[in-house]
C-alpha cells in the first residue's frame, strides 16, 4: 500500500511540473519579430512604416471590402458570439484585390505617429483622407480586437473575427489580432492608381500587457487593408432558359447567381441582363408556367431588414421582366426569405456569396 501511495505521489508531482511548464511554453510562442513571416510581402502601391515587420498576411485576388466612413453605431443585430453588433451609417462597398497586412512597429512608435505617416503617403500619391477616428470615438468596444463575446462588437470585428485569424494559436500574428488593445487610431483613405482609385484602411493600436502575448506589450500593431481596383474574372456561365426549364421540371426550382445588386440596394446592376434575358426566354417558351421569384440574402444585417430587402429585390426582377421583356406580371409573384434558407455557411465570404441569390420556384 505504501509503495502504491509513493508511486501515485510521484505521478502527481510529474503532472504538476508539466502543468507549471505549460504557461512558459505558451509564453514563448509570441516573440518580437526580426523578419517578415514566410510568404508575406508589401503591396507595391503602399510602403510600410520604416522598421516594422510583417506578422500576418492574407491576399484575395478578388473580394469584397466594406470601408467605414463614419463611427460604428449600435444596431438591432447580434452576431455568432452573442455580441451587440455595431456598424457605420456610411461606408463604401468595394470590390477588387484585397490585401491584409499586419505589422509590428519599432519600439517607441505611437499609433498616432504611425497613422499620420500613412495618411501623409496617401496625400503624396494625390489621395484624400475619407474618415479618421480614435479610441471610443470609433464606436463599439474600444478595447477589443477580433475576440470576445457577450458584449459590443469592435471596429476590428467589423472587418474580421478571431475565427477568421489563420495564424497559429498564440503566435505573434495571432496575438497581434486577438489580444485586447488600447489607444486605437483608424484612418481610411483613397488614392489614384493607373487602374483607378485604391482604398486603404489603417488601424493602429497597442496590445494590453497579458501573460500569453507579453512580448508585444508597448509595441504598436498596424493592420492595413488595401483594396486595389481590379476587374472581376468572369467565370460564371449564364444559366440558359433550357437549363432553367430542366431544373424546374425536375426539382421545382432553380437558383440563379447572375442577378446582381449593390450592397443593401434593390436596383439591378447592368451585368444582370444576360440572366434576365434567359428568364424571359423561359417564360416565353412555356406559356403556362407561373413562378415565384424568391430573393435570398446572407446574414449581414438585421433579420427583418434582410427579409424586406430580399422581397424588394425579387420585385425588382419582376419589374425588369415586365418592363423590358413584356412578361405578363400575373405569371410572377415576388417573395423574400432573407437569410432563412442559406445554401452555404455564412461564416466565410464564399459562403455568403452563395447565399445571395435569386430563385425561381414553380407556382402552378
Amino acid at each position: 500500500m505504501r509503495v502504491h501511495t509513493i508511486a501515485c505521489l510521484a505521478v502527481l508531482a510529474v503532472l504538476a511540473v508539466l502543468a507549471a511548464a505549460l504557461p512558459i511554453a505558451a509564453q514563448a510562442d509570441a516573440i518580437l519579430p526580426t523578419r517578415d513571416i514566410a510568404g508575406a510581402r508589401d503591396n507595391p502601391l503602399l510602403k510600410r512604416y520604416e522598421g516594422s515587420f510583417i506578422v500576418g498576411y492574407e491576399r484575395k485576388a478578388f473580394g469584397e471590402f466594406r470601408l467605414p466612413l463614419a463611427p460604428l453605431e449600435l444596431t438591432q443585430a447580434t452576431d455568432h458570439m452573442n455580441n451587440r453588433v455595431h456598424a457605420p451609417r456610411r461606408m463604401l462597398e468595394l470590390e477588387g484585390a484585397v490585401t491584409r497586412l499586419v505589422y509590428v512597429a519599432p519600439a517607441e512608435r505611437s499609433p498616432l505617429e504611425v497613422v499620420r505617416n500613412y495618411e501623409e503617403e496617401a496625400r503624396k500619391a494625390g489621395g484624400e483622407i475619407l474618415f479618421t477616428c480614435k479610441g471610443r470615438e470609433c464606436g463599439g468596444d474600444p478595447a477589443r480586437t477580433t475576440g470576445g463575446g457577450g458584449g459590443d462588437t469592435s471596429l476590428m470585428q467589423y472587418f474580421l473575427y478571431e475565427k477568421d485569424v489563420k495564424d497559429p494559436l498564440l503566435s505573434t500574428g495571432y496575438c497581434a489580432l486577438v489580444e485586447r488593445m488600447t489607444d486605437q487610431r483608424f484612418s481610411a483613405a483613397r488614392f489614384p492608381t493607373a487602374n483607378g482609385d485604391a482604398h486603404v484602411a489603417v488601424h493602429a493600436y497597442q496590445p494590453m500587457d497579458s501573460h500569453s502575448c507579453r512580448a508585444l506589450a508597448g509595441r504598436t500593431i498596424i493592420v492595413v487593408h488595401l483594396v486595389e481596383p481590379k476587374p472581376r474574372e468572369s467565370k460564371m456561365v449564364v444559366v440558359t432558359a433550357a437549363d432553367m426549364s430542366r431544373s424546374i421540371n425536375s426539382t421545382g426550382r432553380i437558383a440563379l447567381y447572375g442577378v446582381f445588386f449593390d450592397h443593401d440596394k434593390t436596383e439591378i446592376k447592368p451585368e444582370s441582363e444576360p440572366a434576365i434575358v434567359e428568364i424571359a426566354k423561359l417564360l416565353r417558351s412555356e406559356p403556362s408556367l407561373a413562378v415565384l421569384v424568391v430573393g435570398h440574402t446572407d446574414n449581414v444585417g438585421g433579420f427583418d431588414h434582410n427579409l424586406d430587402l430580399s422581397r424588394r429585390r425579387a420585385a425588382a426582377v419582376i419589374a425588369a421582366l415586365v418592363k423590358t421583356h413584356a412578361v405578363a406580371p400575373s405569371r410572377m409573384r415576388p417573395a423574400g426569405v432573407g437569410m432563412v434558407a442559406p445554401a452555404a455557411s455564412n461564416d466565410s465570404e464564399e459562403g455568403r456569396a452563395k447565399n445571395r441569390r435569386v430563385e425561381l420556384v414553380k407556382l402552378n
